[in-house]
């Protein structure tokens, strides 16, 4: 008997702008995520838009000197509406595509030629709430 294939797949992953400072790089950072997502249901399609932030202190006001903006596209297997995407799918889309800006902040930062900036591993599933709120239909 043949598995069921999952609810969702990964489609893709593209950073949209990003911002690095180089110059004077903190031993310490403050992380910042900003999720969204666009549900496009004619094409069953969910669009993550990401904005994170990395600043040298815990201030609101404080500018950032790592900013990258990026989405994912992940692609459901079912016709889908925003009150029947499944729960775990707002905490898991964010999760697979961290890794991607951990490789790209890292990548950039070795081939700058100074320290690298290897971000933490995290558990973001408290952003899925926020995630949540800030999705839209399309």
């Amino acid at each position: 008997m043949k598995p069921d294939s999952a609810a969702f797949s990964f489609d893709r992953f593209r950073i949209l702008n990003a911002n690095i400072d180089c110059e004077d790089i903190p031993e310490s950072i403050f992380l910042d995520f900003i999720p969204s997502g666009v549900l496009i249901e004619s094409e069953k399609r969910f669009i993550l838009k990401f904005l994170f932030t990395a600043k040298r202190d815990n201030k609101k006001n404080s500018t950032p000197f790592i900013s990258i903006n990026c989405e994912a596209a992940y692609v459901f297997k079912d016709s889908i509406t925003l009150e029947n995407i499944p729960e775990y799918f707002y905490s898991n889309s964010i999760a697979i595509a961290f890794p991607y800006i951990r490789a790209f902040v890292s990548t950039i930062t070795l081939q700058a030629n100074i320290k690298p900036i290897v971000l933490p591993t995290l558990n973001l599933t408290a952003l899925n709430t926020l995630l949540k709120e800030n999705t839209v239909v399309k």
